[in-house]
């Protein structure tokens, strides 16, 4: 998808974020994540070099899921779950389209968990954009597959006791080459992550950390205050070591097979001990490990965390279908009713 961008972008009358903005009423609550991720959609999208007919914007069931009504583009409104097996069939009829999935924790890790893990196996190139607020919001706040263990919600009120998904945690266990993080309200990172995701060729995954203020507020306060940000997020850039904290003093440090949070000046700890990032390592040990970083012991990992090439599914199917071509003896309707067993009457 890369080249096609650099390819084709000074061929396209370039769109700007109002050609993409719907003339529908937005109707999440207000002080929604979702307001600000759909603003950042808006933006990325005429930064591409895509046709704004190329868009395709692909949901299915939930708050996240109305997102194809309040994008100007092609979209589709699927059932719950089933995004991903949507997605993959539009790509697979159109592979010129770019096309991106929006899905919440629910949508596709629950119900849709084995459509989510089979496109990320088989690589489609799709983006998938996963709101991820920890909660099942439209239907009024029954825990999800990524509610903290323990929390009490109308469906869990005694605390619920299952052991929660860890978004990257699953998308890199089902052989997952992109995987990144971003939350709602830093729209700068959003749009450079999102960004790159369109630049990759394959199936990429960005979760967004997205905060429901009616039924899960602050629920990523942590990472997302000003006032505890510094400590409990970490911004990963590939080739960059891997420094937080205010004035940058802490960093990673990779330990034998652990990582470890440590202080720069302490126990001779220098910059040149930090763990520097490299999203392209195709050994995914350390990618799995940073997406599993949770506050307080240490800092959410945010920005891209794998970014591993790969063949894409649809590019192989093309291959497979134009050497299928040029080895078949049927050309035409004539070959293929003459072929096989034939006979008079």
């Amino acid at each position: 998808m890369d080249q096609d961008i650099i390819k084709h972008k000074d061929e396209i009358p370039q769109p700007t974020k109002e050609d993409f903005v719907s003339d529908q009423m937005v109707k999440w609550c207000p002080g929604c994540g979702d307001h600000a991720i759909l603003s950042s959609v808006e933006k990325v999208f005429p930064k591409l070099g895509v046709r704004k007919e190329d868009f395709v914007v692909v949901s299915g069931i939930g708050c996240s899921s109305r997102f194809p009504y309040y994008m100007n583009t092609y979209g589709i409104h699927g059932i719950h779950g089933r995004a991903a097996a949507i997605a993959t069939g539009v790509k697979l009829a159109n592979p010129k389209l770019s096309v991106w999935m929006i899905t919440g924790d629910g949508d596709c890790m629950a119900i849709g968990g084995n459509h989510f893990i089979h496109a990320v196996r088989r690589n489609i190139d799709i983006n998938i954009l996963l709101f991820n607020n920890k909660i099942y919001g439209l239907t009024k706040g029954q825990f999800s597959p990524t509610t903290p263990k323990g929390f009490k919600t109308k469906s869990s009120p005694q605390g619920t006791f299952e052991q929660p998904f860890n978004a990257g945690e699953l998308v890199i266990g089902a052989q997952g080459n992109f995987f990144a993080r971003a939350i709602d309200n830093n729209p700068k990172m959003m749009v450079e992550v999102l960004f790159e995701a369109a630049r990759h060729t394959g199936t990429t995954v960005v979760e967004i950390l997205q905060n429901c203020v009616i039924f899960n507020n602050n629920i990523h306060e942590l990472i997302s205050s000003r006032d505890t940000r510094d400590d409990n997020q970490i911004f990963l850039k590939h080739g960059e070591p891997m420094l937080f904290g205010k004035g940058k003093k802490k960093g990673i440090l990779l330990r034998g097979t652990q990582l470890e949070v440590v202080e720069l000046g302490k126990n001779g700890i220098t910059e040149k001990d930090i763990l520097v990032h490299n999203i392209y390592n195709p050994d995914p040990g350390v990618h799995i490990m940073l997406s599993r970083m949770t506050p307080p012991a240490f800092p959410a990992a945010l920005g891209v965390i794998r970014s591993v090439t790969e063949s894409s599914f649809d590019q192989n199917m093309e291959e497979v279908i134009e050497q299928s071509k040029r080895d078949s003896k049927i050309k035409n309707v004539d070959d293929l009713l003459r072929s096989g067993n034939t006979w008079k009457i």
